[in-house]
């Protein structure tokens, strides 16, 4: 391998594909294919990687029942350390099912490795490759002939050596030249001076394709379902180098052109927070249009806290925890992300939670830019959920971060209770969240607001998060906190809260808008979350 930069390279693996190249005919039998294929990958990798390796270079063919052999080599640069180099491998694998799929031979490059895989020899067979290709076959020879055709066939290999390396090295170095040219070709048709178009052509990093979806899913099985939505379905996949995805498969009849989807697909896969579930790609084909996410293998936060027998896994410690890091998430798409996104449908379902049951929020979807300057919209098109809307959203479609601080505040008060938002019973009271938590405010009584698998606890941290919830839910915009402001109240035990005023969608048990507003409030719009971020 040839490679050169202005800056150090030497120990630092670089794995991202910059170049790959591909055969046009298809595999006959893919199962078979990919099998082999695969079996053989892991051998070569492991020999290339190995520290007795010193160019870290390995090549050898398949031996299985598939009908053509498989010829494949690896190579990683010489001064990476072992873990380095399998780590480089490992990604440049996990390439191929996005650009080789199907096919019976292809390369992908990388600057800090590359592999080919093919059905004819691309490479002379020197004593390094024929160890993983089996031993080579033993020439008789006469007794009188045994030393100078020994001399002529070492000849020989020394001279099918040399020419092999300079094919390699040849055909490396116009590989690379050509990188350094689409790079460049790249960067200069790049816009200049508009901050608000985003590059289409850094989304194709990203774009999966469809069989290697179907193959991830089994083709959208049932048994791979975990859930559906106004979106459409979420299923389990396996990916080709063995991560497991969900991979949301987004409803057919959306409007959206499929130059919009790749923009905002881009924006949504640059937000990278702990509390945020990661974008790992997307795939559009025809009608098409789905998302690649991180596996979280514990579900949702209301499969946890509205179970009458899971709730009690989430102690109050661990509660605690899920709220702040909720609030911190929050604060990243408000404050610390590149743009502002505000989310619009913040609710126990769309909070996933890790193997560790650390909160990720979820569905901060598909995202559409403000103009410049603008703090606040307003829509015809409302999406979310009626009960975690603020009332200045549900009402008039006007939205603004102070619309999530909203969704926070009734979520902070659901996790605190273990109660869901709209009618619910605590003993022999009946009501709404919202004004059962009010009324106990003011009657100073809110320890009847908390969940009873706390009782006998300290409270003080409780009490302080329903004082919280309830300052994120007031009617008036400016009244509400920002979430920095709800971050800062609760990590600091000593900051003294201000009074809360009365919450929005505030009703009286007795009266009959809440009889008739209870049947509704559960209801989710049939719409996927939109975000909508605005430049600062």
């Amino acid at each position: 391998m040839l490679r050169y930069s202005n800056r150090s390279i030497f120990g630092i693996m670089e794995g991202a594909t910059v170049f790959y190249t591909v055969e046009s005919n298809n595999v006959t039998n893919l199962h078979q294919f990919n099998q082999e294929l695969r079996n053989l990958f892991d051998r070569l990798r492991i020999r290339a990687a190995s520290d007795g390796s010193s160019r870290k270079f390995a090549a050898g063919n398949s031996t299985g029942p598939y009908p053509a052999t498989i010829y494949a080599l690896m190579q990683c640069t010489p001064d990476l350390s072992k873990q380095d180099c399998d780590d480089c491998l490992v990604r440049v694998l996990g390439d191929i099912p996005i650009t080789c799929y199907g096919k019976e031979g292809g390369s992908v490059v990388a600057p800090s490795c590359f592999l080919r895989y093919g059905i004819s020899l691309f490479f002379e067979p020197t004593d390094d490759t024929l160890q993983s290709m089996g031993p080579p076959p033993q020439a008789v020879l006469p007794p009188e002939s045994n030393g100078a055709n020994a001399t002529i066939i070492n000849e020989k290999k020394r001279n099918a050596s040399r020419i092999a390396t300079i094919m390699v090295v040849a055909i490396i170095s116009f590989l690379i030249l050509i990188i350094y040219i689409c790079i460049y070709l790249r960067v200069m048709r790049k816009p200049i001076g508009n901050s608000e178009t985003t590059d289409v052509s850094s989304a194709d990093s990203l774009q999966f394709d469809l069989g290697t979806i179907r193959v991830a899913t089994n083709n959208f099985s049932d048994a791979n379902k975990l859930g559906q939505g106004g979106f459409g379905a979420v299923y389990k996949g396996r990916l080709y180098n063995g991560q497991d995805v969900a991979v949301k498969r987004l409803s057919k009849n959306s409007e959206q052109g499929n130059t919009e989807f790749k923009n905002e697909v881009l924006l949504v896969a640059k937000l990278q927070h702990r509390n945020l579930v990661r974008l790992l790609g997307f795939c559009l084909e025809g009608s098409e249009r789905i998302l690649i996410y991180e596996f979280l293998p514990n579900k949702s936060l209301d499969y946890f806290i509205f179970d009458p027998t899971k709730r009690a896994q989430l102690d109050w410690a661990r509660r605690y925890k899920i709220i702040v890091g909720i609030a911190r998430g929050l604060l990243y798409l408000h404050q610390d992300s590149q743009l502002c996104i505000i989310h619009r449908d913040l609710k126990p379902s769309n909070v996933l939670l890790d193997a560790e049951l650390n909160p990720k929020i979820s569905d901060f979807g598909m995202a559409s830019l403000f103009v410049l300057d603008q703090s606040q919209g307003n829509t015809r098109r409302i999406v979310g959920t009626y009960g975690y809307m603020a009332p200045e959203y549900a009402s008039h479609g006007k939205f603004s971060v102070k619309t999530d601080v909203f969704s926070f505040g009734v979520l902070v008060l659901e996790i605190v209770s273990g109660q869901k938002n709209g009618r619910f019973q605590i003993g022999e009271n009946t009501g709404h969240l919202l004004s059962y938590a009010w009324e106990n405010w003011r009657k100073r009584t809110s320890s009847n607001i908390i969940d009873p698998i706390f009782k006998g606890g300290s409270t003080t941290e409780m009490l302080r998060c329903i004082h919280i919830g309830l300052l994120c839910v007031q009617e008036n915009i400016a009244d509400r906190p920002t979430m920095a402001s709800a971050v800062l109240m609760l990590n600091t035990d000593s900051l003294t809260l201000p009074f809360p005023t009365r919450p929005g969608f505030f009703m009286n048990k007795f009266s009959e808008s809440y009889k008739e507003s209870s049947e509704f409030i559960q209801a989710s719009a049939n719409e996927a979350s939109v975000t909508d971020p605005y430049p600062r």
